[in-house]
C-alpha cells in the first residue's frame, strides 16, 4: 500500500481542489444495478455512478465483524482506520482518530456534511464526532458544533437537541450552534436564503427527512442540497463536501423495492450535480461515490419469479411501503371490524397489483396470493385491537405484517428477491471520476478511501 501510495501522490500539485464523497448508505453492487436498470426501463437513462471511469470492488469489514454496520464503516471510509461496530470517529481502543473532513478543514478548505436522515446518524457522525456508542445524539450533535465545519444540511437530531438527561447537557444544541456562529434554519425558505460564506446548519425534520418516492416538493432533494452546498462552500482554497444517501439503507431494512429504487436514483441526481461541477473545474475536482455496506441481500430474479426480471413494474408502486403501512394502521384504528375489501383499493392504487383473472395483466395477483394478503390483513386487525407491548414495531413479525405481504408479493412481481432484513458482507463499488480518481485503482478496503483522501486533502 505504501508503494501504491507514493506514486499515486508523486505530485503534490495535482491535489484536487474540490472534493466530492457520495455515499449510499446499504449501497453495493446489487442496488446500483437494479436502479439502473430501472432507470433505463423508464427512460431516465443509465446512472452517471456506474459511468465512472475508475471503479473498483471494496471490502468492508468492521474489526469486530465480518458484517459491518454504519458507524464502523464510516469510521473507515472517514478516517482510514478499522473500529468496532458502534463506534464512530474513535479506533477498536477508543483513541481519537482525524476524519477526512477534518484534515481538510485543518487545511483551510470549507466543509459540507448532507444526509437524508438525522445529521447525528451514523455515517454523518463518523465524519465530525468522536464517540463509543452511535446512539449518543445529544453529546454527537455537540461533536457536530465543535466541528467548526460549514455546512450542515439533512434531518434533524431526532427530538434530542435539548436532551436534559444526558450527562454531558450543556443546552440547546441549536442555541449552542448559533453562539458558534451557526445560521440555524429549519425552513426550505430560509436554506434558499443563504449566501456565499454563510456557516450554516439546515434541519429539515426533526427526524430524517422523507423518503424520495414520497417526497412532496416541502423538503429539498439531495441534489438540491449538494448544489446549495457549491455555492455557500466555494472559495478560493476549495472544499469537501460528504453527501449521504442515508435512506437507501433503510428501504434496504424493510425490504423494499421500489423505494431502494428511487432512493438510489435520487444519491445519482445528486452525483450529476457534482459531475457537472467537474466539468467545469476538470482538473481541479474528484467526485467519488461509495456504499458504507449492503443491505437486506438484495438479488436480481430468484426462483419464485421464474427467472424474470421486470424491474420496469416497480413503477407501479406510489409511495414507501412505510407510508402505506401507516395508512393501513390508521385504517384499523378508525374502524376496529374494517373489513379486508376496503384495502383493495388502496393496494391497487398504491403498488398497481391487480385483483382480476384477467392473465394479460402483468401484476395480477394469483388466487394464492389474494389469499395471503385477505389473511395477513385479518391478523393485523386482530393484533390492532389488543393491546400490544411493542406498538413501533415496523414489519416485526408480530403485528402489522400486511403491508411487508404486499411489498414482498410486489416485488417477488418484478423479480427481486431479498435474503435479509439487515446489513450483508458483500463488498461494494467504489466508483470516481476527475482529478487523481486513480486513487481507486488497487483500492481492496474501505480504510483505503480515508487514507488516501486524507493524503490528497491534507496538500
Amino acid at each position: 500500500v505504501a508503494t501504491v501510495l507514493s506514486v499515486l501522490f508523486a505530485f503534490a500539485d495535482a491535489a484536487p481542489k474540490y472534493v466530492f464523497l457520495f455515499i449510499g448508505d446499504g449501497m453495493s453492487v446489487p442496488q446500483r444495478m437494479v436502479a439502473e436498470e430501472f432507470s433505463v426501463k423508464i427512460g431516465e437513462g443509465m446512472l452517471a455512478m456506474n459511468g465512472m471511469s475508475h471503479q473498483v470492488n471494496t471490502r468492508t469489514k468492521s474489526a469486530s465483524s465480518i458484517i459491518t454496520d454504519s458507524a464502523a464503516s464510516a469510521t473507515a471510509i472517514a478516517c482510514g482506520k478499522k473500529t468496532r461496530n458502534g463506534m464512530v470517529g474513535l479506533d477498536a481502543d477508543g483513541g481519537r482518530l482525524e476524519s477526512v473532513a477534518e484534515v481538510a478543514k485543518k487545511a483551510g478548505r470549507k466543509v459540507g456534511i448532507i444526509t437524508t436522515v438525522t445529521i447525528v446518524h451514523a455515517t454523518p457522525a463518523g465524519f465530525y464526532a468522536h464517540r463509543r456508542k452511535r446512539g449518543l445524539s445529544y453529546q454527537i450533535a455537540l461533536d457536530l458544533v465543535a466541528s467548526g465545519f460549514d455546512y450542515f444540511a439533512g434531518g434533524g437530531v431526532g427530538g434530542l437537541h435539548d436532551d436534559k438527561k444526558d450527562p454531558e447537557y450543556k443546552g440547546n444544541v441549536f442555541d449552542l450552534a448559533r453562539a458558534a456562529g451557526y445560521q440555524v434554519n429549519d425552513t426550505r425558505k430560509a436554506w434558499e436564503a443563504l449566501k456565499p460564506g454563510s456557516k450554516s446548519w439546515n434541519c429539515f425534520a426533526s427526524g430524517a427527512m422523507d423518503f424520495a418516492i414520497d417526497a412532496d416538493g416541502s423538503q429539498p432533494t439531495l441534489a438540491e442540497l449538494v448544489s446549495k452546498g457549491i455555492e455557500v462552500l466555494d472559495n478560493k482554497k476549495g472544499f469537501f463536501i460528504m453527501c449521504e444517501g442515508g435512506k437507501v439503507d433503510w428501504a434496504g431494512h424493510a425490504n423494499d423495492s421500489a423505494t431502494n429504487v428511487r432512493e438510489v436514483m435520487a444519491l445519482d441526481k445528486a452525483v450529476k450535480v457534482a459531475l457537472d461541477f467537474a466539468e467545469k473545474h476538470p482538473k481541479d475536482t474528484l467526485v467519488m461515490v461509495t456504499g458504507d455496506h449492503e443491505t437486506g441481500g438484495m438479488s436480481l430474479g430468484f426462483a419464485g419469479a421464474g427467472g424474470q426480471f421486470k424491474v420496469e413494474l416497480l413503477a407501479g408502486q406510489k409511495c414507501s411501503t412505510e407510508r402505506f403501512s401507516s395508512m393501513i394502521k390508521k385504517m384499523m384504528r378508525e374502524d376496529p371490524d374494517v373489513k379486508f375489501e376496503k384495502a383493495i383499493p388502496l393496494i391497487k392504487e398504491y403498488y398497481g397489483l391487480e385483483f382480476t383473472d384477467d392473465r394479460s395483466k402483468p401484476m395480477r395477483l394469483h388466487t394464492a396470493e389474494r389469499k395471503l394478503l385477505k389473511e395477513a390483513f385479518e391478523k393485523d386487525r386482530a393484533l390492532s385491537n389488543k393491546k400490544v407491548a411493542d406498538t413501533t414495531k415496523y414489519d416485526s413479525g408480530r403485528r402489522y405484517v400486511f403491508a411487508s405481504t404486499v411489498k414482498s408479493i410486489f416485488a417477488a412481481h418484478a423479480g427481486i428477491g431479498w435474503s435479509s432484513g439487515s446489513h450483508t458482507a458483500l463488498p461494494t463499488l467504489t466508483t470516481a471520476h476527475g482529478a487523481m480518481a486513480d486513487i481507486v485503482v488497487g483500492m481492496q478496503d474501505n480504510t483505503d478511501i480515508g487514507n488516501r483522501l486524507k493524503k490528497l486533502l491534507s496538500e
